[in-house]
């Protein structure tokens, strides 16, 4: 895992830029704490921040083969895990290996299939390849959308970056947000190529972009497609079984320190199990985490969301498995610490963030990177099995928009209840996610014979594995790589995404409840507490010194009439809302302060100049 950047620019030389492509590289170092590499030819330069996994002396960046008519130079972040595999056909085919690296896997592999590598890759990964041969770089990102990729053109060329900040450190970028790039971020909805900042774009998953002197083409590799399920009710357990047997050995294998996050859920559960197995056979022992807040156990209070706390059921799963675990004991002065909100903050580039559902999700970061540098994670596994409250929820089946905005405002909170009326009924939020929508649905395919509820269901899904799940995974990549984490999604595996997608419904709930294949193929690991849990997302801290400090924060910030802030939030509204909170107040009570309070931090720390007229 790693941060990568780049500048091409056709009209120049960029070895005299050196200065600028230091400051670009050096914006990816909490991305990349263990080297630091950059490299410029002609045209090209690239910069590489490194966070070593495999083969720790070997796999420096970027890295480079010369042939007979120019140099292709790479600059690569994730992980590859098929490469063993790649490695032997390639040798095969001739080619020498000088290091034991995934990366210099992918870049034989690209000299020998060209972009079409992308097609053989089973991994996590963003990368780069600037081609001296025929003076083209070419950009490539997984299929689910693991790892970031953002590009923005210029006149005569490109720059890249794993995150925005990578870009805007270059002079040629302005730092600005217009009224679409606002109502992406206020949306809640990540279409996909859209970057918010102006001009900037994301590399789309399962695509690859190719930029030339003749401009910029763009092609998908990969793409979640419709097609029939013939197995029976066995054999797709048993399919889904195989599958997680497969990934989790897959991605266990690292030559730094491993661990598994732990929430007591289902999904982390049913991986740190398979983990604990499988190393168990090596005689190692796997490592769980768990994030906890101080007294939350005790005076737990269930609501609509969240119905038990995680503790128990974490320790549970840790007798049964048997796995060396550690809680991480938060407390609410920790979380409300404007210094956690700030890295918070600068490791996302953008208010677009969950509150304290973010910060403690850094704190358990930072804490377990003084343990292990590679940790597995249950994420996504609701996208992929059905796991969410809006699947099973009438109202949301049927509704023509996203299914999780029919959840999202009550359970999370509605940033109008702060936003300034002019600003909302010039960014008309309604329109632009009625849009969203047509276009997200576009080109669903159904299957021959496939009844309206299952076509219905299949959309749902779809929605879910193409739009929801990217939030989720921009959320857990920056904050782990923030302090120099790697965190590893079995559950995104494109093999495991692709089948059970085309699961029918009546399949995936077989038992009248979310997840029925996954708990199924996975119940002989798991306790009867986890196995009879009902879903349960990531806990939010529920103590009343946390919203007490939170309105601490807002009532500063009011104290600062002139603050641009202002610009966006009405400032009668965030005062009224500031009373409305009461330390025993909800995260969705708790919303509409918090979006003020990132707001009010990303004008100070970032000073983008906003344009809504």
């Amino acid at each position: 895992m790693c941060g990568i950047t780049g500048w091409i620019s056709f009209d120049r030389d960029l070895r005299g830029e050196a200065a600028t492509l230091d400051a670009m590289t050096e914006t990816m170092a909490c991305r990349g704490p263990d080297d630091r590499g950059v490299w410029a030819e002609g045209p090209a330069a690239l910069g590489h921040r490194r966070l070593a996994i495999i083969d720790l002396p070997g796999g420096r960046q970027p890295m480079t083969a010369d042939t007979s008519e120019g140099t292709v130079a790479l600059v690569y972040s994730g992980e590859t895990y098929n490469f063993p595999e790649l490695r032997a056909e390639l040798a095969e085919r001739g080619h020498r290996f000088g290091t034991d690296s995934d990366t210099e896997v992918v870049l034989r592999g690209y000299l020998e299939w060209g972009d079409a590598v992308a097609e053989r890759l089973n991994g996590m990964y963003a990368f780069a390849v600037w081609d001296g041969r025929y003076d083209k770089l070419v950009m490539i990102r997984d299929r689910m959308g693991i790892k970031p990729f953002y590009y923005h053109p210029t006149p005569d060329g490109v720059l890249f970056g794993s995150e925005p900040k990578a870009i805007l450190a270059n002079p040629l970028v302005r730092r600005r947000v217009t009224l679409d790039g606002l109502r992406e971020l206020f949306s809640f909805v990540k279409t996909p190529g859209h970057a918010v900042w102006d001009g900037m774009r994301e590399v789309e998953p399962g695509t690859v972009v190719t930029v030339d002197r003749t401009g910029r083409r763009t092609r998908a590799y990969w793409r979640l497609s419709t097609r029939p399920h013939h197995d029976d009710r066995d054999t797709t357990v048993a399919t889904v079984r195989t599958l997680l047997d497969d990934i989790v050995r897959r991605q266990l294998v690292a030559d730094v320190p491993r661990c598994t996050l732990l929430s007591g859920g289902l999904d982390s559960s049913a991986m740190t199990a398979l983990a604990a197995r499988q190393l168990g056979e090596q005689g190692e022992k796997v490592r769980s985490f768990a994030v906890d807040f101080a007294g939350q156990t005790d005076r737990f209070v269930a609501d609509e969301l969240r119905a038990t706390p995680d503790t128990p059921f974490v320790h549970d799963v840790a007798e049964a498995a048997d796995t060396d675990h550690q809680d991480i004991v938060l407390d609410a002065h920790t979380l409300a610490d404007p210094d956690v909100r700030a890295k918070v903050l600068r490791a996302r580039d953008l208010p677009a963030g969950f509150g304290d559902m973010d910060f403690s999700l850094y704190l358990l970061f930072r804490s377990i990177r003084d343990h292990s540098t590679v940790a597995l994670s249950g994420e996504s596994a609701d996208e992929v099995f059905g796991g969410y409250q809006q699947f099973f929820d009438e109202g949301a089946r049927n509704a023509d928009t996203f299914p999780w905005l029919a959840h999202y405002a009550r359970d999370f909170g509605d940033d109008g209840d702060v936003m300034r009326p002019d600003l909302a009924r010039a960014l008309d939020l309604p329109a632009y996610i009625a849009d969203g929508y047509r276009t997200a649905v576009t080109g669903i395919e159904r299957l021959d014979g496939e009844s309206d509820f299952e076509y219905r269901m299949r959309r749902m899904c779809h929605l879910h594995l193409t739009r929801f799940v990217r939030v989720l995974l921009d959320r857990k990549d920056r904050m782990s790589m923030a302090v120099g984490l790697e965190v590893r999604v079995p559950f995104c595996d494109h093999r495991l995404v692709e089948y059970v997608y085309n699961t029918p419904w009546s399949l995936k709930s077989f038992d009248g409840r979310e997840k029925s294949l996954l708990r199924e193929a996975t119940a002989d690991l798991l306790p009867k507490s986890v196995y009879d849990r009902v879903k349960s997302p990531y806990p939010s801290t529920q103590d009343p010194a946390y919203a007490t400090a939170l309105r601490g924060h807002v009532r500063d910030l009011l104290a600062r009439p002139g603050h641009p802030v202002f610009d966006l939030v009405d400032r009668e509204r965030v005062r009224e809302a500031a009373h409305r909170v009461t330390p025993v107040s909800t995260q969705a009570a708790r919303r509409g302060l918090e979006r003020t309070l990132d707001l009010a931090l990303w004008l100070d720390l970032y000073r983008p100049e906003i344009v809504t007229g």
